[in-house]
């Protein structure tokens, strides 16, 4: 029996696993963007899905992480509406009918059908494009509702049960992205080595570190804009016995002390100590340190770049978190990088 339980188990999370990671980007940019803009976004589906459609509006106009303005968000879950719609015309009108009354160009409309076939809910998506609104789609691999929206999720399954369960953690993750786009802070994480200071290989000792020219008027800029300053960085230097945490916390302190020379200032610095062959979750680029930078601040992930020289440990970080990455090197240093995000802000 246990056996079986945890090939439920597994599947389930296999299920999870294999969601488009951009198809949770690009909703969570469309309705930051819908919200941001004073529009609505509508939820239905039949049986658990309607359900889940009030589960997942309830997470926007209430709250999912974080104490914040309620956003307009409503679910077609009314009786009175679904039975005399029903009654009067045709239970396949029941969303349509409401989509026509509620819904306006700009709108987001979500529609969750683990079939993707639900006639009644491929015809309010089709009434809701119609009227101009953005559509979006919580489905399985099969059937048209994934067809016939302008953004789907699509849950690699064909089980209905692996399906709910799929797209109610990618409704969870989306409603984080969301929350934390409106009302979080968009982070700049800087890399410290030949981006804020000179590479002085295993740099052991506070006189070893020089600041980089204009990085402190560059990281006041960033800090004026709204933006939370973070450095990431690999310091294997520790784990190699060359210097301890002691150290490079007055190393760390320096580096503060100089960049407020400018104005400057770090929200965080966060570093990993160990060997490269250690095989840590934190050493760049992997995530360790960018996931701790997350729990402690409410990071808007959409809105965030990466500064840093190296294309194996900056640039891709920059890839793995979807965020834009910024190269320095050569004449092309901090100052420049930072004029290219303050430009597109």
């Amino acid at each position: 029996m246990s056996r079986l339980v945890s090939r439920e188990l597994a599947e389930s999370a296999e299920a999870i696993a294999g969601i488009d990671v951009e198809q949770l980007l690009k909703v969570a940019r469309v309705l930051t963007s819908t919200f941001r803009e004073g529009r609505k976004l509508v939820l239905f589906g039949n049986g658990g899905s309607a359900a889940d459609a009030q589960h997942i509006a309830a997470e926007f106009s209430g709250r999912y992480a974080m104490d914040r303005k309620a956003l307009n968000a409503i679910a077609f879950t009314n009786l009175s509406a679904a039975t005399a719609i029903s009654n009067d015309y045709s239970y396949e009108l029941v969303f349509e009918r409401q989509v026509e009354a509620s819904v306006r160009q700009g709108d987001a409309v979500i529609g969750i059908s683990t079939s993707g076939n639900s006639k009644n809910v491929l015809l309010a998506i089709e009434k809701a494009r119609s009227l101009g609104a953005i559509t979006i789609a919580l489905t399985g691999k099969e059937g048209r509702l994934k067809d016939e929206v302008d953004v789907p999720v699509i849950v690699p399954s064909t089980r209905s049960p692996r399906i709910q369960e799929g797209y109610m953690a990618a409704a969870h993750v989306i409603c984080g992205l969301v929350e934390k786009a409106m009302f979080g802070r968009p982070a700049v994480f800087v890399d410290r080595d030949d981006t804020l200071a000179k590479d002085v290989p295993y740099c052991s000792r506070p006189s070893d570190l020089i600041l980089l020219k204009g990085a402190g008027k560059a990281i006041k800029r960033l800090n004026d804009a709204g933006y939370l300053v973070i450095v990431i960085t690999n310091q294997s230097g520790i784990g190699r016995g060359i210097f301890d945490e002691a150290m490079l916390g007055k190393i760390h302190k320096k580096l503060r002390s100089e960049l407020a020379k400018s104005g400057g200032r770090l929200d965080a610095i966060y570093h990993c100590p160990h060997l490269p062959e250690a095989g840590c979750r934190c050493r760049k680029p992997d995530l360790g340190m960018i996931e701790q930078a997350m729990k402690d601040f409410d990071i808007d992930l959409l809105g965030s770049y990466v500064i840093g020289d190296s294309d194996n440990h900056d640039m891709e970080l920059a890839r793995r978190i979807g965020c834009p990455g910024v190269k320095v090197q050569g004449s092309f240093g901090l100052p420049e990088a930072v004029d290219g995000i303050l430009k597109r802000k």
